[in-house]
């Protein structure tokens, strides 16, 4: 329903779009799934380190957390909860646990270089 609007709109001419680019950001207006906030934190719950290196999942786990609204106690957790263990084990044993989320990101990606 939504294209066969457009179309009888463009071709009456009520609709002109002086870019391919704002035809696209009007179709993701139209389509873009819910909430930002709600779609990112869905991601967040649903990423897992699994095979991929540490460096990956971090910058995965960034993307998702940036519009999440999530704050740091809230990321620590999801952080810790959705990273192989191994890692995760070694940096809760350590003598300086990290607190901030910027901090487990260094020390997990300087461990696993280790």
């Amino acid at each position: 329903m939504w294209k066969e609007k457009i179309l009888e709109n463009l071709e009456g001419g009520l609709l002109e779009y002086e870019t391919a680019g704002e035809f696209l950001a009007e179709i993701k207006k139209e389509f873009r799934g819910g909430d930002e906030e709600i779609v990112k934190v869905a991601e967040l719950k649903r990423l897992e380190q699994r095979g991929r290196t540490i460096e990956e999942f971090v910058q995965g786990f960034r993307r998702a957390a940036r519009s999440s609204g999530y704050k740091e106690r809230l990321l620590v957790k999801e952080f810790k909860r959705e990273m192989n263990g191994t890692i995760c084990q070694r940096l809760i044993e350590s003598e300086q646990q990290p607190t901030a989320i910027e901090q487990w990101y260094d020390k997990t990606i300087a461990l696993d270089r280790n």
